[in-house]
C-alpha cells in the first residue's frame, strides 16, 4: 500500500509554483512534515486529499481511486484540519457520530470504535457535552478523535499538537502511534515534541526536499 506524488505541480498563482514536478512515495507509518509557515506543508496534505486539484502530475493513490472521488474521501482518508473544526453546538457523541455515517458505518462497529478513541484520549466522561464547552486541549483530542472515527488507511493530520500543552501533546501523539502502526499517517507540524514518533521526517525548509 502506498500513496504517490508522481511529478505534480501546483501553485495558487499563475508562475509561482509550490510543488514543480514533486515525486515522492508514502508507505505505512508515520510520515512528519517539517518547515516554515507557507513551504507547502498544508498544501500537500490537501493535495494528498483531493481538497487541491494540480495542474499536472498524478496521485496515485491505494487501490487506484482518484482523491477526487467521493469513494477516495469516504473510504480511504480521513483529514485533520488546523484548528478544531467540530460542529460547536453537537456533543462530542454526535460529532463522532456524523462522521461514522458519511462513511457508512454501522452501528455496531461506530459505536465500538467511539468507545475506544473516547477511552484512549480521556473522553469518555465528555462524551455528552458540546463542542463549544470543551477546553482547547480538550476540543483539539475530539476532533482527533473525530478524524480517527472512519479507521481509514490514510491518516492527514495537520498540525493535530497545536498550542497545547505537554500532557495533551503526549495523550494525542500516543494515540497517533498505536493507531497508525498499519496506515499512511502525515503529519504537518512546528511542534518539535512530534519528531519522535516520526518514521520519516521530510524538512520543507530544504529546498532538495522539493
Amino acid at each position: 500500500m502506498k500513496l504517490e506524488c508522481d511529478s505534480i505541480t501546483f501553485g495558487y498563482t499563475r508562475g509561482k509554483k509550490i510543488f514543480d514536478r514533486y515525486t515522492r512515495a508514502f508507505l505505512p507509518g508515520i510520515t512528519v512534515l517539517k518547515g516554515y509557515s507557507g513551504c507547502g506543508k498544508t498544501t500537500l496534505l490537501k493535495i494528498l486529499a483531493g481538497y487541491l486539484k494540480i495542474q499536472s502530475g498524478r496521485i496515485l493513490t491505494p487501490d487506484n481511486c482518484s482523491v477526487t472521488s467521493r469513494l477516495y474521501r469516504r473510504r480511504y482518508v480521513s483529514y485533520m484540519f488546523q484548528g478544531i473544526n467540530l460542529l460547536p453546538l453537537a456533543t462530542v457523541d454526535r460529532n463522532l457520530r456524523l462522521c461514522a455515517e458519511m462513511a457508512m458505518m454501522s452501528s455496531s462497529k461506530w459505536k465500538k470504535r467511539a468507545d475506544e478513541l473516547t477511552s484512549a484520549l480521556g473522553l469518555k466522561e465528555l462524551r455528552n457535552k458540546r463542542a463549544n464547552s470543551l477546553s482547547g486541549g480538550q476540543a483539539q483530542r475530539a476532533a482527533l478523535a473525530r478524524t480517527l472515527m472512519k479507521d481509514s488507511p490514510i491518516l492527514l493530520l495537520d498540525e493535530p499538537t497545536s498550542g497545547l500543552d505537554d500532557a495533551n501533546t503526549s495523550i494525542i501523539k500516543n494515540l497517533i502511534v498505536s493507531d497508525a502502526s498499519d496506515k499512511i499517517c502525515i503529519v504537518s507540524t512546528h511542534d518539535a515534541r512530534l519528531l519522535e514518533i516520526a518514521d520519516e521526517i521530510i524538512d520543507f525548509n530544504r529546498p532538495v526536499s522539493l
